[in-house]
C-alpha cells in the first residue's frame, strides 16, 4: 500500500482511467516484475467485506460532515451493494494492475457510479485504510476463535467430568509420579485454554481500536468525524496517534504470541494423546477418522491430526517471529514493509481456527482405556509420597520418612513387588535403619497405599481426588475459577 490521498470533489483526475492511482508523479510504467513483486492483491482481498464495511462507514461520515453531497453517498452505497455481491458470487475480476484490495474495489466503484466514486477517498490513505481493515477483520477472526475455544472446552469438560474418578499415573520427568485422574489431567488443559481465552479476549480490545482518519500519517484537513466512524464501526475507541495508527502492528504481532501460546497448549496435549495411544501406554484410542494408516505396514493406525498440531504450532510460532522481524528496524511511519504483515496473520488465524475444530471433535471421540490406566499405576510405586505422608503425621520428620520410604522402595524392587504388596512386618523391616520409622506402621496404613486412599486424600480445591475434579467441572461450566 502507499500514502496516497484523494483529492476532494471537483479535483482534476487523470485522463488515464487505467493509470495508477498515484501515477502523475512518475515518468515512466512500473515493470511487469515490480508489479508482481509488490502486489498484495493475490492475498489482501480476503479483506474485501471489511473493506467495503470501511469505506461505507467513511463514506457516511463525509456526507453527514457535508464533504460529499447525498447523492454521492447513495451512488456509492448503491455500488458497494453490488461489488459486495459480485465478490460474494466470484464474479469479481482482481486485477494485478491494481496493487491491493483497495485499490481493486475503487476502480470498480469508479466504473460503476462515476465521479462519487472517485470522491470516496477524500479525507483518507490506504495506510489508514488497510490499518482499519486488518483491525476488522482480525477482529472476526478473533470472535470466531473465542466461539471454538469454548467449544472446545466445552468437550474437554464432558469427558473430564465422566472421568473424574478414572486412576491414572501421574507423571514428572515421564516417570511414574503420583495417582492423579484422567478427569483432573485433562482440567489441566482447560484451565491452559480458559488462560488463552483470556489473552485473545484482551488483545481484541486493542485490536478494537480505529485508524481510520489518521490518513497518511497526519491526519487530514478536512472536517472528519472519528468517533462517527468508530461507533459506526463498533470500534470503542480511536487510535490517538495519527502516526502511531497507520504504522504499529503490534496488535498482530499480540494476536499471533496469542496463538502461539494456544498452539503450544494444544501440541502439549498432542503429544500426550500421541504417547498414550502408543501399544506400549495403551491408556487411549483415538476415532478412526482422525488416523491414517501406513501403505506398507497393514496393523498401523497413526494419530496423523495430533502429529500435524505439534507440526503447525512451528508453523504458528514462525508466524510470530516474523511479524517481530519485520517491525523492529521500521522508523515511523508507515513503510512498504508492513505489506509483509498480512499473510503470517493470515495464516496464523486459519492455522488457529482449523486446529480448533478438529481438536474439539477429536476429544469428544477418545476412547479411554481405564484398565490400561489403573495397571501403569502398579509399575512406578505411585503411592509411595502417601506412605511418607503417613509417617509424618505419625509424627516422623518429613526428611527421615522420605529416607524411610525410599529404603521401602528399594526393597520392593528387590522382591519386585510394588509396596501395596509388602506384609507389615515386611514394611516394618525395610525401614528399620530409619529411627523410630518402623514402630509407627500400622494396620492402617495400606489404606493410604491404596490408589483410592491416594486420589480422596488430596479432596483440597485443585487437588485430584474424584471430587474436587467434579466440582471443578462444575465451576467451569458456570464460568467461576
Amino acid at each position: 500500500m502507499t500514502d496516497t490521498t484523494t483529492p476532494a470533489a471537483g479535483a482534476n483526475a487523470p485522463a488515464d482511467t487505467s493509470a495508477k492511482a498515484w501515477s502523475g508523479r512518475f515518468s515512466e510504467p512500473v515493470s511487469d516484475l515490480v508489479k508482481r513483486y509488490t502486489a498484495s492483491v493475490s492475498f489482501d482481498q480476503r479483506m474485501a467485506a471489511q473493506d467495503i464495511r470501511g469505506s461505507l462507514a467513511h463514506a457516511k461520515m463525509l456526507a453527514r460532515q457535508g464533504i460529499i453531497g447525498a447523492r454521492d453517498l447513495a451512488d456509492i452505497e448503491r455500488g458497494m451493494a453490488q461489488i459486495a455481491g459480485e465478490i460474494e458470487r466470484g464474479e469479481f475480476a482482481w486485477n494485478l494492475d491494481d496493487e491491493d484490495v483497495h485499490l481493486n474495489i475503487e476502480k470498480r466503484l469508479t466504473a460503476l457510479v462515476g465521479d462519487a466514486g472517485k470522491r470516496l477517498h477524500t479525507g483518507r490513505s490506504r495506510n489508514d485504510q488497510v490499518a482499519t481493515d486488518i483491525r476488522l477483520w482480525l477482529r472476526d477472526a478473533i470472535d470466531r476463535i473465542l466461539a471454538l475455544i469454548a467449544e472446545f472446552q466445552a468437550r474437554l469438560l464432558d469427558v473430564a467430568e465422566t472421568h473424574a474418578g478414572t486412576p491414572m499415573p501421574g507423571f514428572t520427568h515421564l516417570q511414574v509420579a503420583q495417582p492423579v485422574t484422567f478427569g483432573h489431567h485433562l482440567m489441566a488443559y482447560f484451565e491452559m485454554s480458559r488462560r488463552d481465552a483470556e489473552r485473545f479476549a484482551d488483545c481484541r480490545r486493542r485490536v478494537n481500536r480505529l485508524p481510520l482518519g489518521a490518513a497518511a500519517l497526519a491526519g487530514t484537513s478536512y472536517p472528519i468525524d472519528r468517533e462517527f466512524v468508530a461507533a459506526e464501526l463498533g470500534f470503542d475507541e480511536v487510535c490517538f496517534n495519527s502516526l502511531d495508527a497507520v504504522s504499529d502492528r503490534d496488535f498482530a504481532i499480540e494476536f499471533c504470541s496469542a496463538s502461539a501460546l494456544l498452539m503450544t497448549h494444544l501440541s502439549r496435549l498432542s503429544e500426550e494423546l500421541i504417547l498414550w495411544m502408543s501399544p506400549r501406554v495403551g491408556f487411549i484410542d483415538l476415532a478412526d477418522r482422525f488416523c491414517t494408516g501406513s501403505s506398507i505396514m497393514p496393523q498401523k493406525k497413526n494419530p496423523d491430526v495430533p502429529e500435524l498440531v505439534r507440526g503447525k504450532t512451528g508453523r504458528v510460532n514462525g508466524s510470530l517471529v516474523a511479524l517481530l522481524t519485520l517491525m523492529k528496524g521500521q522508523p515511523l511511519a508507515y513503510n512498504k514493509d508492513n505489506q509483509e504483515d498480512k499473510e503470517p496473520l493470515f495464516d496464523t488465524a486459519d492455522t488457529v481456527i482449523d486446529t480448533l475444530r478438529i481438536y474439539a471433535d477429536m476429544i469428544g471421540g477418545i476412547k479411554v482405556k481405564a484398565e490400561a490406566m489403573r495397571g501403569a499405576l502398579s509399575q512406578g510405586y505411585a503411592t509411595a509420597t502417601d506412605l511418607a505422608d503417613y509417617l509424618v503425621k505419625k509424627g516422623l520428620p518429613f526428611r527421615d520418612a522420605h529416607e524411610a520410604v525410599a529404603l521401602a522402595v528399594r526393597a520392593a524392587e528387590v522382591k519386585g513387588c510394588d509396596l501395596p504388596q509388602f506384609t507389615l512386618d515386611e514394611l516394618r523391616i525395610a525401614m528399620a535403619h530409619v529411627p523410630g520409622a518402623a514402630e509407627r506402621l500400622a494396620d492402617d496404613v495400606f489404606g493410604v497405599l491404596t490408589v483410592e486412599g491416594s486420589l480422596a486424600s488430596r479432596r483440597h480445591v485443585g487437588g485430584t481426588a474424584p471430587e474436587q475434579v467434579r466440582a471443578a467441572v462444575a465451576r467451569a461450566r458456570l464460568g467461576r475459577g
